[in-house]
């Protein structure tokens, strides 16, 4: 395996094996040009060196980016009918041990976020939606709603994330509310949201904003019939041109009904809209889409990726963290998703992860300016052993640097009660 240093690293190169970061993540392909992007975030990331078997075969100055990525357009909100492309990470060495036959002897249970529903976070997260849930019902029956009352809710959400971050994010990521589908989503997605415009550091008003541009950014889905919002099986053209009006609908709520603030109408109009110009439903390019449906539009596709569906499984954070990044400009706007990055790390919080010592953990804090590095609590040591919860230690790994992430692992691997 040969070791190059980051600073060596120059765009356009091409090698003739893959080339991986720590813990055997996957950089780029081979075959692939080395993107300047990848090199900057190697840099940001402290990264000082990557890995191939293979060596540098030429530089190419241009790149197909839809050839890299091989991400496949997608039409329908929220990637929903996407078929995310899967990132295989080679195995460092053989495990010490297999989960299966770790289950078999030794029942245990690791769930994406450890909830206590009797915890202030916890009732605070259900607050949030339960009232975001009544207001839709309001909308939908035709009931008048004061935008005060979204206001009201953007308040509230503003200050228990202060309160709460990565509980916050843990709930996302773990999906243990059941019903008020619609209301979880846009509360998660307002939640992100918000991180990401914090992380930007835009005023505080217009955070504000765009919380309530992503509480209310899928509303208009409640004039679409049940049979199309909620249909397992692959829509047809006229059905994709119904839930492609939604933001119409939107809009129509914010302005009409709501009578909501030109920024949120904005967000509610123009989520859709694309870094490229290939979005709908006004084909806006670039910097002239709003900073808060930029936003939104990240944070909604993240959201979507990591919920269970009635008609699909959701991905981890981690694969959907991978998908953001390769997204190569086309999508999403570049800075919005280096924000986001930082805020969610590589690994989010409520991750479970393999060490290089092949024991297991659960991230628990992410550092923005070390995504890769993590805070972790261990949950299986290195000799397939469970441990109880007094017995989880903390390991900061920008500290602990003989360890480091080889994978990403799925919880729904681990079953049973808890140790």
């Amino acid at each position: 395996m040969n070791r190059i240093n980051t600073s060596t690293l120059m765009p356009g190169q091409i090698f003739s094996a893959p080339v991986y970061t720590e813990g055997n993540n996957i950089l780029v392909p081979a075959h692939v040009p080395l993107r300047q992007k990848d090199i900057d975030l190697l840099t940001s990331w402290g990264i000082e060196a990557v890995t191939t078997e293979g060596e540098i075969t030429g530089t190419e100055e241009g790149e197909d980016e839809d050839e890299i990525t091989g991400i496949e357009e997608s039409e329908i909100i929220g990637f929903e009918e996407f078929e995310m492309p899967v990132y295989e990470i080679p195995e460092i060495s053989a495990p010490l041990y297999e989960p299966e036959e770790l289950i078999k002897h030794e029942p245990v249970k690791f769930t994406i976020s450890d909830v206590q529903q009797n915890t202030g976070p916890y009732r605070a997260y259900r607050s949030l939606i339960d009232r975001l849930a009544a207001i839709f019902t309001g909308i939908k029956s035709g009931v008048y709603v004061e935008m005060r009352a979204v206001n009201n809710i953007c308040v509230q959400l503003l200050q228990d994330m202060r309160d709460h971050p990565n509980s916050f994010i843990d709930y996302i990521l773990g999906g243990e509310i059941l019903g008020h589908e619609l209301a979880k989503s846009s509360v998660n997605t307002a939640i992100l949201s918000a991180l990401t415009a914090q992380e930007l550091k835009l005023p505080h008003h217009k955070i504000n904003n765009i919380a309530a541009g992503a509480l209310l950014h899928d509303v208009g889905m409640l004039r679409l019939s049940k049979g199309i919002t909620e249909k397992k099986g692959g829509l047809s053209d006229a059905e994709l041109e119904q839930i492609k009006s939604h933001p119409l609908h939107t809009s129509k709520i914010v302005t009409k009904e709501l009578f909501g603030p030109h920024e949120v109408n904005l967000i509610a109009l123009h989520h859709h809209e694309r870094w490229d110009g290939k979005g709908y439903p006004d084909h806006i390019l670039g910097p002239a889409i709003d900073i808060g449906a930029r936003i939104v539009s990240v944070a909604d596709a993240f959201e979507a990726m990591v919920s269970k569906k009635s008609y699909r499984n959701s991905i981890g954070g981690y694969q959907a963290v991978k998908n953001l990044l390769s997204d190569n400009g086309r999508r999403f706007d570049p800075a919005v998703i280096m924000a986001f990055t930082k805020i969610m790390g590589i690994y989010p919080i409520g991750s479970i992860v393999q060490l290089n010592d092949n024991s297991i953990a659960r991230v628990v804090t992410v550092h923005s300016d070390a995504p890769v590095r993590p805070m972790v609590q261990m949950l299986i040591d290195k000799y397939g052993k469970a441990l109880k919860p007094g017995e989880r230690a903390i390991v900061d790994l920008l500290a602990e640097r003989t360890l480091f992430i080889k994978k990403a692992m799925d919880p729904d691997e681990f079953s049973g009660a808890d140790a």
